[in-house]
């Protein structure tokens, strides 16, 4: 199999907003991550689990190359001694470990400083992806019935049934393939342009490599990992940990970059901390778990609530969509606010095989446990199930007596 990453720039622009971050403010943290595949019956094999080592041992060969830092600092919000610490940086690959479960799971684990090991997460699920599909089915296959789906996707888009103006990229960590992703970003601008008045415009791509090499605009802000790693620092409350993570985002950005993520430990404890002055200088809100409507109409009245005219600002939805739900959301919300759909799997992976669901989440930060409690249940994941319900009932605390 050929080597899959190949570049350093090959992973999702929000992992390097979030480790400038960390670089300028949080370089004493250590983390733990572990994997999860969300599909049940789903089985790794040896040989599997042979290639991902393998592909992994490539990762950390690779550094990043001078036009690809060049390219880094031409984003206005990235800064020059990040830039430079990226040139000294690599992947370690001491800091990951992979193995195969007496149950024929894949298991991995990457521990070490977070500005180094929060990089691994999308690599190695596009790693894991690749290498899944490569070897489970025929990939030949798979790529007829891929490029088949993505036609219709344009034929439904010229007859008209896909009524959103734009959308944004968001495949790679999912993705079948670095090739694939590629063919899609490529097939999506080569529309537009055949069709400059079709609906459905790509406007840009999450994927930091592709909007470099296809002058696309590269796009993201922040992951659940960002506001989880706050429960890790012994001098801040667990339930104010939004109000921590929102300020360190706009004293590094200072209203640039900036879209918030509502639902690492729920939309309505996030809101405590939305409060006028955020509200005013966040440009919008991401959507990631729950019912779209209900959150959507949850922010609109925050928004009158705080006499701040919602169209002035986006709602980004990102939660497993893809282009009907995108045409429904529009139309729900379109003449209220901005709107704004990142769509991945559906675009990346989108075959006769079904998609793996697959993540790498932050689970210990300097020893204690951290947990995300997204807005459904399905997406909770935390490996101390104490630490878990105490930190429900630290949220329920302050959500009651706040």
């Amino acid at each position: 199999m050929e080597q899959i990453i190949t570049s350093l720039l090959d992973t999702d622009l929000y992992k390097f907003n979030m480790n400038q971050v960390i670089f300028h403010k949080h370089t004493d943290l250590n983390a733990v991550y572990y994997f999860k595949c969300r599909n049940e019956g789903v089985v790794f094999t040896k040989e599997m689990v042979d290639e991902i080592n393998r592909q992994t041992d490539l990762l950390c060969d690779l550094r990043f190359q001078k036009e690809e830092l060049d390219y880094l600092r031409s984003i206005r919000f990235i800064k020059p001694d990040y830039v430079e610490f990226l040139r000294l940086w690599h992947p370690i690959r001491d800091y990951v470990d992979i193995s195969l479960s007496e149950e024929n799971g894949l298991e991995i684990k990457v521990e070490g400083p977070m500005f180094s090991a929060m990089q691994f997460e999308i690599y190695l699920l596009a790693i894991v992806n690749e290498v899944y599909f490569r070897m489970r089915y025929d990939y030949e296959e798979l790529l007829v019935s891929a490029r088949k789906k993505l036609n219709e996707k344009f034929d439904r888009i010229l007859s008209g049934e896909y009524t959103f103006p734009v959308w944004a990229e968001f495949g790679t960590r999912r993705r079948l393939s670095r090739a694939w992703q590629e063919e899609v970003i490529k097939s999506f601008i080569d529309f537009g342009n055949a069709h400059p008045t079709a609906n459905c415009k790509m406007t840009g791509t999450s994927n930091v490599y592709f909007a470099y090499r296809y002058n696309l605009t590269p796009i993201g802000t922040y992951a659940h990992e960002f506001v989880q790693m706050y429960q890790g620092i012994p001098s801040i409350p667990l339930a104010y940990t939004n109000h921590y993570a929102l300020k360190d985002w706009f004293n590094e950005y200072q209203g640039d970059n900036g879209i918030a993520l509502t639902d690492t430990i729920t939309t309505d404890l996030f809101l405590k901390d939305f409060d006028y002055l955020n509200t005013c200088c966040y440009a919008g809100v991401r959507h990631d778990s729950g019912d779209p409507y209900d959150w959507g109409e949850k922010m609109l009245s925050h928004y009158a609530e705080k006499k701040i005219d919602a169209r002035t600002k986006t709602l980004l939805f990102s939660d497993s969509l893809d282009f009907t739900k995108c045409s429904e959301i529009y139309a729900a919300f379109a003449e209220r606010c901005k709107v704004s759909f990142g769509v991945g799997t559906w675009v990346t992976n989108d075959t006769n095989a079904d998609p793996l669901n697959i993540v790498i989440k932050l689970q210990y930060v300097n020893g204690r446990p951290v947990a995300k409690l997204s807005d459904v249940p399905g997406k909770t994941m935390c490996r101390d199930t104490d630490y878990e319900e105490y930190l429900r009932r630290s949220v329920l605390f302050r959500l009651n007596n706040d």
